[in-house]
């Protein structure tokens, strides 16, 4: 530190009486002027060899230290505070303390300069300006601080030791005298909340005290209270003290909070009412349009609550709005909103749904659904059952600029239309979302009784290698009665949502395996593997394995040809589950194989875990293999982990003899796709597998 400039100088000391002094962030003293030192007493050499710590209190030099780093590291500009210093002979002189830091021609940090200038004067008149509370004299010190009904305690400055205490105190916080004296706050416990001690203490380093603080204290009992904090310094019997003074107002913070919800909650139902469930409305607009997930409002209105109130009046009709409020809020998640707007009127705010609108308005349907049948069931209300029904209307909303007004209107609107209806019913706003709904329900429907009637059936796209057939990807599809074959596209993504994935991944694997054992009798089919889609719900089901291996065994299906399809997005969650079943299955000669490698959750650490006999090339990647340099290198990169992991590689969706060269140049020579074949219905695989070389159809 040979850069700092003397402190020394006649011009400097003569122009100033405020002490000057270099410090590093550590708190070591470097040097100092000569006001400083006369100011604790020691001389200038002795400086030198000291610590902030050291002419501090323990905690006052805790938090100086803290705040000169946090300005070493440049997270604040300056430092301000007023605190005790210790003199070399023990005494104490109030001094505040002003540090900033000091930079190098190059920018980089040199050292701290800190003044300190005595204010034991303004000390001194502070102290004055308490003599109300703690007179000069002794005898009337002792009995107003006895007589106050305010709480009082004194503790010493140095080390935080309580030294009184005054009735007030005590009987308030449940202590007796003895167990308070010599102690000090933190060791009774009295602080409900680390943050208010520290907010206190903060106030009296920088502002050499508080008042009317709001914190949160404990009583001996253990009884949590609100209390209002005032302290400051002052010298008793000559030792430096803090004085702390507490009022407990939890007797108006209860009638705050009174206030607040006369002003937010609807007084029948505790429910929150108009005012703040518009904030709350306004609010998820805002966070819709930041996520793009879609919320829903959905507007309640009670079917004949007029004619019950006249019919049994007003006292049953409050209870039912009661009992009502009550069932509603059991529908929904702890995220979402229950209002009540007035009369018979609740409205509900559905927080974070798809990001798709016909999937969050299914989402929103269910959950109409349930209030519907929950307000259908009998009300006991004062030892009469009553029944009602509700009407509701829907509006999903998100993602654009809408008004919390439009969005209310819309749930009305669509609510008059439920009545319109018939009454317990519910409506969507928009017609083309209405139709959405409709047409999944019916769907989903329609896809119950399909697996109960067994509509499908499986196709099977055949897997070459180097030209040969070595397996094929069974491809389920549904004979709709009324809408012909669909291609899996068209209903598993809703089996996937309603759970129908289970039942119907059960049927394609137990078909599969039916196959396998088949194909095992015949010569030219005995070596075909299948691969079968097997998604992360189905997966993830408790008795996935023993479920697979009572297929197995009651097809007497070969497990080395069947191949199970899992995608990296599996792995987003449970991964050590998910492995430990991977293990399980393999044990027994069950295949797997990595589809959509490279697109989901999957890290190398995590592949090198994953018991796998093959990777796959996701179509999306070869459709650009030779536009997109990218998807290229990409497909490079698949072949080459393949190989070192001594996996095999297939590339799904070849459909060009210019795609299927790249691959086979990169080292990849098993394939599937449209080039080779479609997916074909079972008895036309197995005539393709017979078929001589130049046939292209199957014999009438």
């Amino acid at each position: 530190m040979s850069d700092l400039a003397p402190l020394d100088t006649p011009d400097l000391h003569a122009l100033t009486t405020v002490g000057i002094v270099h410090v590093t962030p550590e708190g070591n003293l470097l040097r100092c002027n000569t006001p400083f030192a006369q100011m604790l007493g020691y001389s200038r050499d002795e400086i030198r060899n000291l610590t902030f710590q050291q002419i501090t209190h323990e905690r006052d030099g805790t938090l100086c230290v803290e705040s000169f780093q946090r300005l070493w590291k440049g997270s604040s500009d300056a430092v301000s505070m007023a605190l005790p210093f210790i003199r070399k002979d023990g005494s104490f002189t109030w001094a505040r303390l002003t540090v900033s830091l000091l930079r190098d021609r190059e920018g980089w940090p040199s050292h701290l300069l800190a003044h300190v200038e005595e204010t034991n004067d303004r000390k001194a008149a502070n102290a004055h300006a308490l003599a109300d509370t703690l007179p000069v004299s002794e005898e009337r010190y002792r009995g107003a601080f006895k007589m106050s009904p305010t709480s009082v305690i004194i503790a010493r400055v140095g080390d935080g030791t309580i030294i009184d205490a005054n009735p007030a105190f005590l009987e308030s916080m449940g202590f007796d005298s003895d167990e308070v004296i010599g102690r000090t706050s933190l060791e009774l416990g009295i602080w409900a909340n680390e943050n208010d001690r520290l907010k206190i203490s903060k106030a009296l380093q920088e502002n050499a005290g508080c008042k009317d603080v709001e914190v949160r204290l404990r009583r001996k009992s253990g009884e949590v209270f609100w209390g209002q904090v005032s302290a400051s310094f002052a010298e008793i019997e000559d030792v430096a003290c803090i004085v702390s003074f507490t009022r407990d107002i939890s007797a108006a913070k209860a009638n705050e909070e009174k206030i607040k919800n006369l002003a937010f909650y609807d007084t029948l139902t505790g429910l929150p009412n108009r005012r703040l469930l518009w904030e709350r409305l306004r609010q998820a607009l805002i966070a819709s349009i930041r996520s793009g997930s879609k919320h829903a409002l959905l507007f309640v209105d009670l079917d004949g609550f007029k004619s019950l109130n006249d019919t049994f009046g007003h006292h049953i009709g409050d209870l039912m709005l009661q009992e009502t409020a009550h069932r509603i809020a059991s529908c929904v998640r702890e995220v979402d909103t229950v209002a009540r707007l007035g009369g018979d009127e609740f409205v509900i705010i559905l927080e974070d749904l798809s990001k798709v609108p016909e999937i969050a308005a299914a989402q929103a349907k269910i959950v109409g659904g349930k209030i519907l049948s929950t307000i259908d069931q009998p009300f006991t209300l004062n030892g009469r059952e009553c029944h009602t029904t509700a009407s509701i209307g829907i509006s999903v909303f998100g993602g654009q600029s809408e008004s919390t007004n439009e969005v209310l209107e819309q749930a009305d609107i669509a609510m008059y239309q439920a009545k319109a209806t018939g009454r317990n019913a519910m409506s969507f706003f928009a017609p083309t979302l209405q139709a959405s709904v409709d047409a999944r329900a019916a769907m989903e429907k329609d896809l119950r009784l399909a697996i109960s009637e067994n509509q499908f059936s499986l196709f099977y796209q055949p897997q070459l290698d180097r030209g040969l057939t070595v397996g094929a990807e069974a491809l389920i599809r549904w004979k709709h009665p009324q809408r012909g074959l669909m291609p899996p596209g068209d209903f598993v993504p809703l089996a996937e949502e309603t759970g129908l994935i289970v039942s119907l991944g059960t049927w394609v694997l137990e078909t599969a395996c039916t196959q396998i054992a088949a194909w095992a009798n015949r010569k030219e089919e005995a070596h075909l593997s299948v691969a079968v889609n097997i998604s992360a719900r189905e997966f993830r089901q408790p008795k996935f394995v023993e479920n697979v291996l009572t297929i197995l065994n009651r097809t007497g299906a070969n497990p080395n040809h069947l191949m199970l399809e899992i995608s990296e997005n599996m792995f987003a969650d449970h991964i050590d589950e998910i492995l430990a079943k991977m293990k399980k299955l393999k044990e027994h000669g069950v295949m797997f194989t990595l589809e959509d490698f490279g697109t989901g959750y999957s890290s190398m650490t995590c592949l090198k875990r994953m018991p796998l006999d093959q990777i796959k090339i996701e179509r999306s990647i070869v459709s650009q293999i030779l536009a997109d340099p990218i998807s290229g290198a990409v497909a490079r990169a698949i072949i080459s982990i393949g190989k070192a992991m001594g996996l095999s590689v297939i590339a799904e969706g070849v459909e060009t003899e210019e795609q299927r060269e790249f691959l086979a140049n990169l080292g990849c020579h098993t394939f599937q796709g449209y080039l080779f074949s479609h997916p074909l219905p079972l008895a036309e695989f197995n005539w393709r597998q017979r078929v001589a070389p130049g046939c292209t159809r199957p014999p009438v």
